[in-house]
């Protein structure tokens, strides 16, 4: 067997039927249509809605509470020229947040400038400090971006300014609000607003679209890249933004855009939302992750192509700095994980260190939760004001928000989603914030849950698969949060060949066949696999489909994330003549069986759990073994082979089989052999086996042991008497046959089992061990039924 990685979980697939019937209709493919009605599109008129929906149309603006109160405030701000502030936050989401909104105003005339908080040195979110010097160089209004729903005193505080504040959010609400002049929020209570996924840029594109009393579609690229980068639902309005956005990325002439375009090295035409989340977002990121994210809004915002250009070269840099810092933190997260928090006793992870980088903490929360699968916090130490400041991660099964709002007692600040939030607390309740969250981590999470999972979008047959198909297929994107890129599975497939590819060989190329379909496979960073799939196994793959375009010739294949072999594997070593090239292949909790002392390795790894047995008994009192056996050297008998794998079913055998000595290749004389011999000594009557054995045995072609060994059996059989190197018949012996020989006995089951063990082909050598498994299975059944 092969395990997966992951759960796969499998929902109960479409009606063929009513696939069949939308794949006409629409047509496309029909495993398209099973993937539509997958996500929940049932009928003609909502795939259509979902597939083709360039003509669909954004929401109107007014339907979000307090919109109305906004406009007419700002619209009075730029009337009076009152100073305007945005007030943004350092991510992706809130710079793109800040950019609309700032060219939203400079193109309706506002006096508008931008402020974003050093995130070393203010924090996330509204500050008071931050407030008092926007009074004192005159601000009159200030309107949040992608920020400000938990900023209920700094909303007092500007009250008492005599500031106007305007919030624009898409965070959870807490359960008191800010007094705020106007809260733009699609899930603030009472609001009826049809969609209440926007990200923070989607909120700010929403008053855009209201100040200006039509869609600013020139705002359409950075909607996109902040709807995307935030990880919202890419469903219903967020995906028309993220579509009609990506399509205004690939036409934009903005001069920043380009500019970042060039030092990414990407085609404008071939930008899609994973350019944006793994490689524009990111850089926009690292700049508020390491210092002020002031240079990201100007990069989108300039009009001079060497500033331009000067900005997008800081990102890379800045990016690449960021991607060092981070692999850092995360090797000494790990570190202190392995060593201090144990993961049976733990089921929330929250680790800190002061030096640790508060701007990159999330991205190293996230690489601890894909190792080891539980909710993480990372937190950053400030031991000289005794606060930690951090961000979270979390798992399915776990709301990271509704579960650190049990503990505001000690999170002064805290904000975020059910899967992800950000926070600072004294560095002295780090330890109570652990308590509490892995008592309700052990409430909430079964043994189950810890175990990554994977949602399946359907299995199919390679035969369903067609470049029309995978193209086709495509019409669903972009894909994201409430519609990711589909994961599918092929199952009972034959691996045609298979090999490790790569500089350091850790990747997997491997060739699937189906009937007489075949689909190229290929897993990164799974070359390892190809160690533990036999070669007659029948796997089962997860992956997503593409077209790899190669000479111009298109052909199908498959990104293998997770393979699973469902029966047991037989893995062939029986010309292997070192053990130790075997220990970086066999899993850690095989069983090493060895079935005479002196076969084990004089360096035999200790770490490596082995066991000898040199009698029957030892292999019958063994215990149940359901994981890997390795057979690593020759058994005296077939009985203790048999009896060692009658109490057990393993996942794998690995047969080794070593043997210093073969009886095979010696001569088994026939019955023709013992007959002239017999008749040789009885002309000879008698005969000096020391002198005159090994020239016998010369002339017959023959070898000296072969000749001994008739002897032998004659002798066990009372035909002959030998003394002192010489041989001579018996007179009046009553016949016998010769397999009444103890010695032929053992000789012919030796021979028997050789040519059974190790000299039968990889096929003979699994029909025998699928006989004997067989046999334990009905065994073990027989037993339970009796009981």
């Amino acid at each position: 067997m092969l395990r997966s990685k992951k759960r796969w979980i499998k929902e109960e697939a479409p009606n063929k039927e009513k696939a069949s019937e939308l794949a006409e209709e629409l047509k496309i493919a029909p495993l398209v249509a099973s993937l539509l009605i997958k996500r929940g599109y049932y009928t003609t008129e909502e795939a259509k809605a979902f597939l083709f929906d360039d003509n669909n149309e954004f929401h109107d603006p007014f339907l979000l509470l307090g919109m109305n109160i906004a406009v007419e405030r700002i619209k009075k701000a730029i009337s009076n020229n009152e100073s305007i502030l945005i007030f943004g936050d350092y991510d992706a989401d809130g710079v793109t947040s800040t950019t609309v909104m700032m060219k939203t105003l400079e193109d309706l005339g506002a006096n508008v400038q931008f402020y974003i908080p050093n995130r070393f040195t203010e924090g996330y979110g509204p500050n008071e400090g931050a407030f008092r010097y926007a009074k004192s160089i005159g601000v009159q209004l200030i309107i949040t971006v992608d920020t400000g729903i938990a900023a209920v005193h700094e909303a007092q505080v500007a009250k008492e300014l005599d500031i106007d504040l305007i919030i624009t959010d898409h965070h959870e609400p807490g359960p008191v609000l800010p007094e705020a002049l106007a809260i733009i929020h699609p899930k603030i209570e009472g609001s009826k607003y049809p969609f209440r996924d926007l990200a923070g840029v989607g909120v700010a594109f929403k008053l855009s679209h209201a100040l200006y009393g039509s869609v600013p579609l020139h705002l359409l690229p950075f909607a996109a890249i902040g709807t995307i980068a935030d990880l919202v639902s890419l469903t219903g309005e967020n995906r028309l933004l993220a579509k009609k956005g990506i399509k205004a990325l690939q036409e934009t002439n903005n001069i920043g855009l380009n500019a970042l375009y060039r030092q990414m090295n990407v085609e404008k035409n071939a930008i899609n939302e994973e350019t944006i989340g793994f490689m524009l977002a990111p850089r926009i990121n690292a700049i508020g992750r390491l210092g002020s994210a002031d240079p990201a809004v100007e990069l989108l915002s300039t009009d001079d192509p060497e500033l331009a250009k000067e900005l997008a070269l800081e990102m890379e840099e800045t990016n690449k700095e960021r991607q060092a810092i981070v692999n850092q933190i995360t090797e000494e997260a790990i570190e202190q994980v392995e060593q201090n928090y144990p993961l049976a006793e733990n089921r929330v992870l929250i680790v800190g260190k002061e030096g640790w980088n508060p701007g990159v903490v999330g991205i190293v929360a996230s690489r601890l939760v894909e190792k080891f699968y539980r909710p993480t916090i990372i937190l950053s130490f400030d031991y000289e004001k005794g606060v930690a400041k951090g961000s979270a991660r979390s798992i399915e099964g776990f709301d990271l928000y509704q579960n650190l709002s049990t503990c505001r007692d000690i999170l002064p600040h805290f904000g975020g989603h059910p899967m992800a939030a950000g926070m600072s607390l004294k560095i002295d309740d780090a330890d109570v914030l652990r308590n509490n969250l892995n008592k309700l981590a052990f409430d909430q999470l079964t043994e189950e849950d810890l175990v990554p999972l994977t949602k399946v979008d359907g299995s199919f047959s390679i035969s369903d698969i067609s470049i029309q198909s995978i193209e086709d297929m495509q019409m669903l994107a972009p894909f994201g949060v409430d519609n990711p890129k589909p994961k599918l599975t092929f199952c009972d497939l034959e691996v045609e060949n298979m090999r490790k590819i790569g500089s350091n060989q850790n990747h997997l190329k491997i060739l699937l066949k189906q009937n007489e379909f075949d689909l190229d496979g290929i897993g990164f960073g799974i070359g390892d696999l190809c160690d533990h799939i036999a070669p007659n196994a029948k796997v089962s793959v997860l992956g997503e489909l593409s077209i790899n375009e190669w000479n111009n010739r298109k052909k199908t294949q498959i990104f293998i994330q997770d393979i699973e072999v469902s029966h047991w594997q037989l893995f062939d070593y029986r010309s292997l003549r070192k053990m130790n090239h075997l220990y970086d292949v066999v899993p850690e909790n095989a069983h090493w069986i060895f079935f005479h002392q002196d076969s084990v390795p004089k360096d035999m790894n200790q770490q490596v759990s082995y066991q000898v047995m040199e009698t029957i008994e030892q292999a019958a009192f063994f215990e149940s073994v359901d994981n890997a056996i390795v057979l690593a050297d020759y058994p005296p008998n077939i009985d203790m082979l048999k009896t060692l794998l009658a109490n057990n079913q393993p996942e794998r055998i690995y047969a080794v089989f070593y043997k210093q000595q073969s009886d095979f290749f010696s001569t088994m004389p026939t019955r023709d052999h013992f007959k002239w011999f017999y008749a040789f000594l009885a002309k000879q009557g008698t005969f000096h086996l020391g002198k005159f054995g090994g020239e016998l045995a010369r002339r017959k072609g023959w070898s000296k042991e072969t000749v001994d060994f008739m002897s032998k059996v004659f002798f066990e059989l009372n035909f002959v008497t030998m003394k002192d190197g010489f041989i001579s018949l018996n007179k009046n012996v009553p016949k016998r046959d010769l397999s009444e020989s103890i010695s032929f006995q053992q000789k012919q089951a030796q021979f028997e089992l050789e040519n059974e063990l190790i000299y039968s082909s990889y096929e003979q050598l699994k029909n025998w061990f699928d006989l004997i498994l067989k046999k334990s299975v009905n065994n073990e059944e027989a037993v339970k039924e009796w009981i």
